[in-house]
């Protein structure tokens, strides 16, 4: 399966069939809106993987070849074709002309724009596993440093920032985004952590740091004459408390899932979703 640009993808997959998910009814795979692309040699993407998708990719190369003219299919996702959903999807099948490739480039662009936005404040150890972490999930990621050295080599697509006031920059963070705290002193911590807690429409505020660290703000944020209140909406320390491992690449993991349940929290409610991932040995690209 290709996943790369879907400019790229396009660009040397010509005829191609676009696969959408037209309606979903019950638990299905990936909700309605989905959709993939099918060349003769390769697909891009993914509508949720087992028995279905090997079907819906069979009709698409059979509409390549000329073998069938039909342009929908009603899949029930139960026993008959070795699926335990339990629901059903309408699947829409159509031949990708250059005005169709042009919205899906257009809806895509758009979906990115749209995507939570993470500022990770920090880019040591556990900054840089961060955004590694992260920049694979459906989110806008920048990382915000003082020192320049340490913007070296952070993922594509994630944004670099480099200032001598972090703190400033949390009134950049979008609405409903998320700030993670990770940097080289307590004291910007401090600072970064209580412009961040000076807003209610942040989904996730988090830092690095100890149960001792927790009571240590809490008294600087007294002293700061701030309510007492506002620590709660801090997660310090970020990861959990069940996992005992300091090791940045699992304290990145461990964000990664505490991050989007809490920003699952602050937006609707996602449909049940059961999911297939593509048995060994019979990826059809």
């Amino acid at each position: 399966m290709t996943t790369g640009p879907l400019t790229d993808f396009l660009s040397g997959s010509i005829p191609t069939i676009l696969i959408e998910i037209e309606a979903v009814k019950g638990s299905a795979p990936r909700e309605a809106g989905t959709f993939m692309l099918v060349s003769k040699d390769a697909i891009w993407q993914t509508i949720g993987g087992g028995q279905f998708e090997y079907m819906a990719i069979d009709h698409a190369r059979a509409m390549l070849d000329g073998k069938t003219l039909s342009d929908t299919m009603d899949i029930p996702l139960g026993p008959e074709i070795g699926q335990c959903c339990g629901g059903r999807t309408l699947l829409k099948f159509t031949n990708v002309t250059e005005a169709i490739a042009q919205k899906l480039t257009a809806r895509l662009a758009d979906e990115k724009q749209s995507q939570p936005a993470v500022f990770i404040f920090g880019a040591g150890h556990v900054g840089k596993a961060l955004a590694q972490a992260l920049s694979l999930l459906p989110l806008s990621i920048s990382v915000v440093e003082t020192r320049r050295e340490e913007l070296v080599g952070l993922p594509e697509g994630v944004s670099a920032h480099l200032t001598a006031m972090p703190e400033a920059m949390v009134r950049d963070i979008p609405q409903q985004g998320a700030a993670i705290i990770v940097t080289h002193d307590h004291a910007l911590d401090f600072l970064i952590a209580k412009e961040a807690l000076a807003r209610d429409d942040l989904a996730y505020i988090g830092m690095i740091g100890s149960k001792t660290k927790r009571a240590t703000f809490a008294h600087w944020l007294e002293r700061e004459g701030e309510p007492a209140s506002r620590l709660e909406r801090l997660v310090l320390p970020i990861g959990g408390h069940v996992v005992k491992d300091k090791r940045p690449a699992v304290i990145a993991t461990l964000v990664a899932a505490e991050l989007l349940h809490a920003i699952h929290r602050s937006t609707a409610s996602s449909p049940d979703q059961c999911r297939y991932d593509h048995p060994a040995g019979q990826d059809r690209v």
